[in-house]
């Protein structure tokens, strides 16, 4: 009787998981989704920038008004190449990527270090937490951030956690820790591949999980 009664609820507990859909998978396909853009509240730099001949010495400030908005603007300039709409399985998206510049704007921490501890150390209720707080300027529906957590010339990648996030509720429905190659010339594009193969691995998420 005990055996047949386990059996039973092994039996319910599998038709149970064979139902329940990862978050990503809930949303709906008709449903609209915005590139929100970049968040770098997190990110640190490991090594020096000055390994690249054309950065020179860049400061904080630097870093968080000239480097950041260059490289969420790659986005919008290069749409072709970096494709948000083909990585999440749309015919368009929306942008509104002055949600994260406005985030990134107040950062006023130091984004370098030497410590390779101190690379990638977000989690998902960390990410969680920042998205609580975030203004989406009443905005609704499905956003996308990558929150980058770290950048680090020794391992020639940067770090970010991917967050599909209900712009309503301030809820994550789905996020996924990713790292992405670096390479190419120059500062600016040398990090540039390492968010281009980010939005790669979003792509893979989202097939996976559909």
């Amino acid at each position: 009787m005990k055996r047949l009664q386990k059996l039973n609820w092994l039996l319910a507990l599998l038709i149970i998981c064979a139902n329940v859909k990862p978050a990503l998978a809930q949303i709906p396909q008709n449903e609209d989704i915005t590139w929100l853009g970049m968040d770098f509240s997190a990110a640190k730099f490991i090594g020096s920038a000055t390994q690249f001949k054309d950065a020179g010495e860049i400061t904080n400030s630097d870093f968080r008004d000239k480097s950041i908005p260059a490289w969420n603007q790659l986005f919008i300039n290069e749409q072709k190449k970096y494709n948000v709409a083909e990585a999440v399985r749309r015919t368009q998206v929306n942008y509104a990527t002055d949600i994260t510049e406005k985030a990134n704007s107040k950062i006023n921490t130091d984004f370098f270090s030497n410590n390779p501890s101190d690379y990638g150390t977000l989690t998902a209720e960390k990410v969680a937490g920042m998205v609580k707080r975030y203004d989406f300027n009443g905005k609704s529906g499905v956003g996308l951030i990558f929150f980058i957590d770290g950048m680090s010339k020794g391992k020639d990648e940067a770090s970010a956690w991917i967050a599909f996030v209900d712009m309503n509720s301030k809820k994550v429905l789905f996020s996924a820790h990713e790292t992405g190659k670096s390479g190419g010339f120059g500062f600016r594009n040398y990090w540039a591949k390492s968010f281009y193969n980010i939005l790669g691995k979003v792509k893979a998420e989202v097939k996976k999980n559909k």
